[in-house]
């Protein structure tokens, strides 16, 4: 007597059930994932925080020439002639030629600032988070 089996529990079905199970499966899964209506997806969301672009005008509203720098550990120490004024701006460390134009945003002024590293007390001193280079010298 020879036992066959029914069509639905055929090797070749039983593979065919699994993949469409798995597929739905991966469809409900991307589903859930979609970020709600009005939400910015991944992609948009990195975009925002962290934009690849350079920043516009607006963000950096002050322009200078660079007269001399320090770099100590990860930050850069510039002195700048902006307006007739020379100041000092901390930022990360970046390399610019003095004789260059530079952008830099408003940051936050600090007075007597010393630095253990350099060993020296700056009268003023703006804290920068970004400084663009316009022209070099």
């Amino acid at each position: 007597m020879s036992l066959t089996r029914p069509f639905f529990l055929t090797r070749r079905f039983e593979c065919g059930v699994r993949i469409a199970l798995c597929l739905s499966l991966c469809a409900s899964v991307a589903a859930l994932a979609a970020p709600p209506p009005g939400h910015p997806s991944p992609g948009q969301t990195q975009e925002l925080l962290m934009p690849n672009k350079a920043p516009a005008p607006k963000d950096l509203p002050h322009e200078g020439r660079v007269i001399s720098t320090l770099d100590a550990n990860e930050f850069s120490y510039i002195e700048v002639m902006r307006d007739g004024v020379v100041e000092w701006i901390a930022a990360p460390l970046i390399a610019i030629e003095p004789g260059s134009t530079v952008r830099f945003e408003d940051g936050s002024m600090m007075a007597y600032f010393y630095s253990k590293l350099l060993q020296r007390t700056f009268s003023s001193i703006r804290f920068v988070g970004d400084v663009r280079v316009l022209a070099k010298p």
